[in-house]
This record gives C-alpha cells, sequence and structure tokens, in this order.
C-alpha cells in the first residue's frame, strides 16, 4: 500500500504516499480506507477508475489527489460524497465528485475550512453542487468544474470568505455562483458561467463579493443579478465594465428585490 513509485505525485508536506486502486490487491481499495490509515503528513493517490465511497475530513490536514478529473470518480448514493468540516490546509485535486442519491445533499460540502481545492468536477447535486460556509471558512476553490447541478452550481454563505477563481459552472439548475447572508464576502474573479437556466452570478440577502473578471454568457436569464441590500463590490452599476456579461437574453445585470421569485422562491 506504501509504493517507492517514480510515477506518483511527489508529496510536498515530505510524508508517505498511500496508493488508492481497487483493481490491484496492493493498494487500498477505497479513498476513505487510505484515509483511516493515513498520518498528518501522508498523501493519498488515487489511480483511475470509479469509486462508490463517502469522505468525511474533520479537523485534520488532507492531501487527496486524483489522477484528473476525466479519469478519476468518486460518487455516492447516500449522503454528498465529500464533507470537510474545519480542515485546516492541504489540497484535494482531480477528482470528479458526483451525487447519485435522491436526498437534498450536495456534490461537494465544506464547513470552515481553509484548504485548497483544484481541478475537480462537482455535479449533479440535489443542492447545489458546491456548498462553502461558515465564518472561518477561506477555502481556496479554483480551476473546477461545476454542473449538472438541481439548485446552483457554487453557493457561499453563512459568512465565508471563499476564494472562488477560475472555475466552470454550466448546465445548473439555478444560478452559477450564489452569494448569501451578511458576513459573507468571497473573492469571485476569472469564473465562466454559462448555459445555466437562471442566471450567472447571484448576489442576495446581504450578500457581498469581489466580482472581477468573470465570463457570464449564454445564460437563460441575467448575467449578473443582486438585490438591494447585498455589497458587490464593485458596485451594481460598474459590474459591467468589470466583468463580461454579453449575451445573456434578459440583459447583463439587474437590481430587483425577488430573485427568486422565477423558481417560486
Amino acid at each position: 500500500m506504501l509504493f517507492m513509485d517514480e510515477s506518483l505525485p511527489p508529496n510536498p508536506a515530505g510524508g508517505k504516499t498511500l496508493v488508492v486502486d481497487a483493481t490491484d490487491p496492493r493498494c487500498y481499495a477505497l479513498p476513505s480506507d487510505a484515509l483511516r490509515d493515513a498520518a498528518e503528513h501522508d498523501q493519498i493517490y488515487i489511480r483511475p477508475g470509479t469509486y462508490e465511497d463517502k469522505i468525511f475530513i474533520s479537523n485534520r490536514p488532507v492531501r487527496l489527489i486524483g489522477a484528473g478529473r476525466d479519469q478519476v470518480q468518486i460518487f455516492s448514493r447516500r449522503g454528498g460524497p465529500l464533507y470537510l468540516q474545519q480542515v485546516p490546509g492541504g489540497r484535494i485535486s482531480g477528482i470528479a465528485f458526483r451525487y447519485v442519491g435522491s436526498d437534498q445533499h450536495s456534490a461537494i460540502n465544506v464547513l470552515d475550512s481553509t484548504c485548497v481545492i483544484s481541478d475537480c468536477r462537482a455535479m449533479e447535486g440535489i443542492l447545489s453542487g458546491v456548498v462553502l460556509y461558515g465564518p472561518e471558512c477561506r477555502v481556496t476553490f479554483s480551476g473546477n468544474e461545476v454542473c449538472r447541478n438541481r439548485e446552483s452550481g457554487i453557493f457561499v454563505f453563512a459568512g465565508a470568505h471563499a476564494r472562488v477563481a477560475d472555475n466552470r459552472c454550466f448546465d445548473n439548475h439555478h444560478f452559477g455562483i450564489a452569494v448569501r447572508d451578511a458576513g459573507t464576502c468571497p473573492d469571485i474573479v476569472r469564473n465562466q458561467c454559462d448555459s445555466n437556466m437562471l442566471s450567472g452570478i447571484l448576489l442576495f440577502h446581504h450578500g457581498g463579493a469581489l466580482l472581477a473578471d468573470n465570463h457570464c454568457r449564454d445564460n437563460q436569464h441575467w448575467g449578473v443579478v443582486v438585490t438591494p441590500d447585498a455589497r458587490p463590490n464593485p458596485a451594481p452599476s460598474e459590474l459591467v465594465q468589470a466583468n463580461d456579461l454579453t449575451r445573456n437574453p434578459r440583459g447583463a445585470s439587474v437590481v430587483t428585490d425577488q430573485p427568486l421569485e422565477d423558481i417560486g422562491r
């Protein structure tokens, strides 16, 4: 289960690399099995394959590296496949997370954590595909695909100050990215939100965010929607200059006190 293999990615933390491969009896069958044995500075490497698993990580750093989001899929029928709670550091990359159950769960759930999640995919959540929340949430969520979720792609709320950058959010049933609640203030930069069934980005219920260099195109409604109590930076009148909000049938941006009227809320 511990390999001296030059093809494995280096572990910058200096610990061991534990390998997951359901087809190799020398390896761990599931990522959660490897995580149970991993010490603080160890790394988990997941070889190509589809794994039915549910990963819960709390109060410890994590380094979970997949062979690529087109090659490694972790899915769950009973709850979201990835749940992080107060994770103080590390990285998760190169994995597709898919929820295939019928209850209200997200594909990626991050509470009060500060790790990096990159080059992953979050898909088919019954709620939003990715939820980032809690006043200590400083996660960096970058370079990911978030698609085909029943609500919004990425939902940032409950005071989170996440960095959401360089992601593509598409084919979600509500918004590409949504932000809610007083004290919530993520940096949302260089994301591409397209082909979502409502608008590209929503700020509502006192939510704030830095919105810069985002591309919100070909959504069913607007490029960006904000409510009068929201706190976008720059101001609503300057969002068109700071972001590419073209090719949305209802227009580039709008300020409205009923942002969820079209879905009966």
